[in-house]
């Protein structure tokens, strides 16, 4: 079952977000670390996100938020994350897929991200059709 995500799911969503990226992107989220980082999305406001339930266990979760241009309302997504073992049996296909249906029902034109540029993500966001912007370029400043 996907149903709209809520800030009451975090407890359910944190365990899954932790084994994630600290098992499969090689991270080290800690419960304050990784609770805060999303509470900070799902707070924010026109935040939106699904949660992807089976057999009354969480296994996935997208989140971001609607962000108003001059133009257009487009979607960032921050986050979409499928337990370990559910990966590469389509539930990221269909959560992706239910996500954009949603978020273009309520006004965005378009969905937005940020990836690691690896193999793995670049034939995820590749299948389900999106594309390298060639408009934009992601800039970063590290402080010592």
């Amino acid at each position: 079952m996907i149903r709209e995500i809520h800030i009451d799911d975090i407890p359910d969503i944190l365990p899954l977000y932790i084994s994630y990226y600290n098992e499969v992107e090689d991270c080290c989220w800690t419960d304050n670390t990784a609770g805060r980082r999303i509470h900070q999305v799902l707070s924010m406001e026109d935040s939106y996100g699904l949660i992807y339930e089976k057999d009354d266990q969480v296994v996935g979760f997208a989140m971001g938020f609607f962000k108003q241009y001059d133009d257009i309302i487009g979607y960032t997504l921050e986050e979409i994350v499928i337990s370990k073992e559910y990966q590469n049996q389509g539930l990221g296909s269909v959560l992706l897929n239910e996500l954009e249906q949603h978020v273009k029902e309520r006004g965005a034109s378009c969905v937005e991200l940020h990836a690691v540029n690896d193999e793995m993500h670049e034939h995820y966001y590749d299948k389900a059709g999106y594309y390298t912007a060639n408009n934009f370029v992601m800039k970063s400043k590290w402080f010592e």
